[in-house]
């Protein structure tokens, strides 16, 4: 009984979570206590919510998972665990998520409640529109990042916004091109959406959104206003460290076919795991070696769990870029 309900959560899938950390590392506060903390809660916090999404969409899809040949093996398209039960468990573990974002504020609760409105509708109706079924996908990294700005609290920076929904839309985009090249005539019958794309289209919207992701990190890390938040212009030396990431995954998705799952990829794949741990720890040494200050902490709203404040007139924002307070 919990092997299944345990599955049905894909634990493996939780990593994309960790979007929630973006604002706290690039807001210079990563290594105190109460911020961390609390970016921690909003993690748990987003696990159970993604849990709940995957068991509405197996739910949904129940029939069409059983004729892809490794999601038919999922505990609900099997059989291993009943439609009835995984409907209730799904609703407890919503409800007890959203309860738990409302310890932190009322803005992490919103975007909370955002995320699994977001999700239900794209399991419900939006998955089968073109073009906006990616960027729904693409919508939810972006909400996750704002949480994880409004648990600190912290104001979060346009830059950290345009870069994750870019990134979100190229993975996004390349697991559609491998859904559609490696089911082949039955990729409509799985999803039906697939039967409005081709691997000619894909490919030139991945292009684009690949030209597009690298420009604005090249143009976030070269900003003048990131140079004055951060007080230094070295992370343009990250910048080498992401095309080599971005074309790995190329490399994995048209000549290793792959890219069905960003996240056994990343996992799977040392020379990316690699590249992606590299960037991270370049970004914090960069980052918390330089003269900048961190970001203000601002006011937890009532009913939420309080935090520190600092009020200066001039606020600056994780990620980069500053804002009249």
């Amino acid at each position: 009984m919990l092997r299944p309900l345990l599955q049905t959560l894909r634990p493996h899938q939780w990593t994309k979570n960790l979007v929630v950390f973006a604002a706290l590392g690039l807001s210079k506060h990563l290594f105190e206590a109460q911020p961390l903390g609390r970016s921690l809660l909003a993690f748990l916090i987003f696990c159970g919510l993604s849990g709940t999404v995957y068991v509405v969409n197996d739910l949904a899809d129940v029939e069409r998972d059983r004729l892809h040949p490794r999601k038919r093996l999922r505990p609900i398209a099997s059989g291993a665990l009943a439609p009835g039960r995984a409907a209730v468990f799904g609703a407890v573990l919503g409800l007890g998520s959203l309860a738990g974002a409302a310890l932190l504020s009322r803005g992490f609760l919103i975007c909370a409640v955002l995320y699994l409105a977001l999700n239900l509708l794209y399991s419900l109706r939006l998955k089968d529109v073109v073009i906006v079924d990616v960027l729904a996908v693409s919508l939810g990294f972006v909400l996750r990042a704002v949480a994880g700005a409004a648990a600190i609290p912290v104001q979060i920076s346009d830059w950290l916004l345009i870069c994750t929904i870019l990134l979100a839309l190229f993975l996004t985009l390349c697991k559609r091109r491998h859904e559609l090249v490696s089911l082949s005539e039955g990729a409509a019958d799985h999803r039906r959406i697939l039967a409005e794309y081709s691997p000619y289209l894909l490919d030139q919207m991945i292009s684009v959104v690949t030209a597009s992701c690298v420009t604005a990190y090249a143009f976030y890390t070269t900003a003048a206003e990131t140079r004055e938040k951060f007080q230094t212009d070295r992370l343009t030396w990250t910048l080498p460290i992401v095309l080599y990431g971005i074309f790995r995954y190329l490399y994995l998705v048209h000549r290793k076919d792959q890219g069905g799952s960003p996240t056994d990829v990343l996992l799977t794949d040392r020379p990316l795991l690699l590249a992606v741990a590299v960037w991270a720890l370049s970004i914090v040494a960069i980052v918390y070696t330089a003269q900048g200050p961190p970001a203000p902490l601002r006011d937890a709203p009532r009913g939420g769990i309080q935090a520190p404040v600092h009020a200066p007139r001039l606020a600056y924002t994780a990620g980069g870029g500053a804002s009249t307070r």
